[in-house]
């Protein structure tokens, strides 16, 4: 299994033209990944697009070229435009192959019940070939390609099923005495472009959340500028610029309001159902819709940057994400083409030189099924076992089997308000027996207040400007108390260091000012035993006093314990807090077993511990100071703080909610992989029945196309079902 490194240097998103099957997939990757200082790439056959991950800039020609080499195309983008055309295209083509295939169809009929018309001869190569060669052209190519690059793809069973029935066709009308083939070649290509076309359509709406956020991305802003208000292009919009958003206008990018106030509807974005009141000072998300009053936004964000954009490219990577059982998957597909064709020859060489000794079994058999001509001769017969072995065989259900459900996945966890990052841990949710817990931000909102202060106002201004460098929640409660008591201009501190678990400390007019846990938790006796979070402040490490910090637990942490208790889930609350305060917090959550004062390493040994002997572990944490806890788990968890989704050590991150999003995620993980074996098994099974069916002679080529189409079909609508699960 190929993991996702960490964290890339740069990335480069694609969308690639021409695949067909998992086969194909392979070979863009394989391609992609020869390109120097490209050191990861996933490419998703559902989603026809992918990602590369470089030490350096990538220069997206060379993947274009590296990738047309093996026969397909990719570009930066697709403009809903020209996904359109191809559509309509595709549809086109559809209509036209069965205006041809059906009088095909019909006369075919009429000869196998004993009425003959003389210019069915002369018709049929001529719309047969229409059929196979024109609507069928882009098989065809597909197929071409493929052969000149050396490999083998879903193209290539088409192509040489269509092609091998349309040429006893011409032997027929050249006077060999052989049966005529040619309508079963059309009625490949129609049934085969229904089926890609009704996939195609599958996938579009399965992919449509998606869509729905890209089409949310602004193109034009209107900025404040020498000559008033002017609409310039969003590219080109600078960070601080300030822009204006007029009622019933999606805000353009991400900010802080600078006057106004109004009502902003955020539901598209974060999920919040209810409007929220946005007046000076307050932030706002790009893509969100500004309801009812006109706001001035100075922006904060741009570009990637945005949470929107942070948003859309997560999901797209989640989408395009790998489980471990795939990799068996893929070993399969690879070779699986190959296999077909091998099958099919032997199939029909058997026929075609033990037909005399088979012809009984034959003649038995064309009793039972009507399509069985029991009076064919040997070289027909082999030809018809084939054609059917070769396009009954279905690859395409085998590659749709996960990327399918991980976009039903996808989509179902972004409306519950958490993104899925990292595939494996789809695959070990099941296996979760114990559940391990930071407390701030998680347990708790991650919005403390303090209570009260030991520290002196003079120190106010430097303790503020010490905390504005570290993104902690109780770092943002200090500045914000700083401000309130006249520390509006927090002090210049040097060589700020910030060590997780601790606290954070700089250098101060020559001293080395301090901020975090105390030395000690008694003297601060009639705070812990209220569960305060205690804050202390040392210059040269003499204390100059502390902070009693309060933070109130999430409405919904309470209800989330208990259900993941009610799950058969062990729950350990770890926290770097002290004592009394886990203690208060484990006992109105429900929460038997607690750690305090934790550092990030003994964070660490917890998590081996439970891994010796004890299962597998998922961590919660705030995905600042859990970092190295989340990636040692089998499951990290972080919580984004609303419109942070920067967390790179997480498997999935709650863009929404708390500790019910986390029941959620084991609940849509396990459900998702759950029908990641139904689609595999349904796909396997097909497989092993119908191409032994096919090479004993008893499936018909149509029926057998038309099974393969339903095969890809049915994958795919079951993988639908997680994106409209209800519980």
């Amino acid at each position: 299994m190929e993991h996702r490194p960490d964290k890339a240097s740069y990335k480069q998103s694609f969308y690639v033209k021409g695949m067909t099957c998992v086969t194909c997939v392979k070979h863009v990757e394989r391609a992609i990944k020869k390109v120097e200082g490209v050191y990861f790439v996933s490419v998703n056959l559902a989603t026809e697009s992918g990602f590369a991950l470089s030490e350096q800039e990538i220069n997206f020609d060379r993947l274009k070229k590296a990738v047309s080499e093996v026969g397909y195309e990719i570009a930066e983008s697709v403009t809903p435009d020209a996904a359109k055309k191809r559509y309509q295209e595709a549809g086109r083509n559809l209509f036209l192959s069965w205006m041809a295939t059906f009088p095909l169809m019909v006369w075919m009929l009429l000869h196998m019940s004993g009425y003959h018309l003389p210019i069915f001869r002369y018709l049929e190569p001529l719309m047969a070939a229409f059929v196979i060669f024109y609507t069928g052209r882009h098989t065809i190519k597909g197929a071409w390609i493929a052969l000149i690059h050396a490999h083998f793809n879903m193209d290539t069973l088409i192509f040489l099923g269509s092609v091998t029935a349309f040429s006893t066709t011409l032997l027929a009308l050249l006077g060999l005495k052989i049966a005529s083939f040619g309508s079963i070649g059309a009625m490949i290509v129609a049934i085969h472009l229904t089926g890609r076309y009704i996939e195609s359509w599958l996938r579009d709406r399965a992919a449509k959340d998606v869509k729905a956020l890209l089409q949310l991305q602004a193109k034009e802003a209107r900025v404040r500028t020498s000559e008033g208000w002017v609409l310039i292009p969003i590219v080109a919009v600078k960070i601080d610029s300030v822009i204006q958003v007029l009622p019933s206008e999606r805000i353009p990018l991400d900010g802080e309001v600078a006057e106004g106030t109004s009502s902003v509807d955020e539901s598209m974005i974060t999920g919040e159902s209810m409007p929220l009141k946005k007046q000076t000072g307050s932030r706002v998300t790009g893509g969100s819709l500004n309801l009812n009053a006109p706001l001035t936004v100075r922006v904060t964000e741009v570009g990637e940057d945005l949470f929107l954009s942070q948003l859309i490219s997560m999901i797209q990577e989640a989408q395009g994400t790998k489980v471990p059982i795939q990799a068996l998957a893929d070993r399969i597909t690879l070779w699986f083409v190959p296999t077909v064709l091998l099958l099919a020859l032997s199939a029909a060489l058997i026929w075609f030189f033990g037909f005399e000794s088979l012809q009984p079994a034959l003649e038995s058999l064309g009793k039972i099924i009507p399509w069985v001509n029991a009076h064919a001769d040997a070289l027909s017969h082999s030809l018809f076992v084939f054609v059917a072995t070769l396009v009954i065989a279905c690859p395409c259900a085998l590659g749709l089997a996960i990327p399918m459900a991980l976009i039903g996945a996808s989509s179902l966890s972004a409306k519950k308000g958490l993104i899925i990052r990292n595939g494996e841990a789809i695959q070990t949710a099941g296996e979760i027996r114990t559940v391990i817990t930071d407390k701030t931000g998680t347990l708790t909102l991650g919005k403390p207040t303090v209570i009260e202060t030991t520290v002196p106002d003079t120190l106010l201004p430097a303790i503020a400007g010490l905390e504005t460098q570290s993104a902690h929640p109780l770092a943002k409660a200090l500045v914000e108390f700083a401000k309130g008591n006249g520390s509006v201009n927090p002090a210049d501190i040097e060589d700020v260091q910030e060590t997780p678990g601790e606290g954070i400390s700089g250098r101060w007019e020559n001293q080395v000012l301090f901020v975090g846990k105390p030395i000690q938790y008694d003297i601060y006796h009639s705070w812990t035993e209220k569960g305060y979070s205690i804050v202390e402040a040392r210059l040269d490490e003499e204390i100059q006093g502390a902070f009693a910090v309060a933070d109130p637990l999430r409405e919904d942490t309470i209800p989330g314990i208990a259900a993941l208790r009610a799950m058969g889930l062990t729950v350990i609350l770890a926290t770097g807090d002290h004592f009394e305060a886990a203690k208060r917090v484990s006992k109105e959550t429900g929460i038997s077993d607690f750690k305090s004062q934790m550092k990030p390493s003994e964070k660490l040994a917890l998590i081996h511990e439970h891994h010796r002997g004890k299962g597998k572990v998922l961590m919660v944490g705030d995905g600042l100071n859990d970092g190295p806890a989340l990636k040692a788990a089998d499951i990290g968890i972080a919580m984004g703080s609303g419109t942070d989704l920067a967390i790179d050590s997480a498997d999935i991150v709650i863009v929404r909610g708390g500790i019910p999003q986390v029941v959620e995620s084991l609940k849509i993980s396990r459900l998702a992989f759950r029908i990641i074996k139904q689609n595999l098994i349904w796909a396997f099974l097909y497989n092993v029945i119908a191409i032994p069916a096919a090479m004993l002679g008893i499936l018909h080529p149509a029926i057998g196309e038309i099974a393969m189409a339903l095969s890809s079909i049915t994958v795919i609508l079951n993988s639908l079902r997680l994106k409209y699960h209800r519980e």
